[in-house]
């Protein structure tokens, strides 16, 4: 008899255990969101192909060295102003991946 009442609260206490934790809504964690701040760019510099020196040119334009930029000046001064910035790819030694790059920051102000 002592046993049969051990088997019995036993299976009562399982018995209620499970109910409970079937009963129990699970708690969700929030998974962490990634959030990503844009700081305004404060290099972005728009870059006047009539008026720029050499250094600027150099230093404010990717893929373009002294030679290249030594180049744009070179080209401005023999054919006048440029008129478009499409004009950049008459320049010798910038081809398209050098003007894609820079497409953004040159201006023909």
């Amino acid at each position: 008899m002592r046993t049969a009442f051990i088997s019995s609260v036993f299976l009562a206490l399982m018995v209620g255990v499970s109910s409970v934790a079937h009963a129990a809504p699970s708690a969700k964690v929030a998974e962490p969101v990634a959030v990503t701040q844009v700081a305004p760019d404060a290099h972005l510099v728009t870059i006047n192909l009539n008026t720029a020196d050499e250094a600027t040119l150099q230093r404010e334009l990717s893929g373009v060295g002294a030679a290249k930029a030594k180049a744009i000046v070179v080209y401005r001064e023999a054919n006048g102003n440029f008129t478009s910035t499409d004009e950049l790819l008459e320049v010798k030694g910038i081809g398209k991946a050098i003007f894609e790059k820079n497409r953004h920051k040159v201006a023909v102000n």
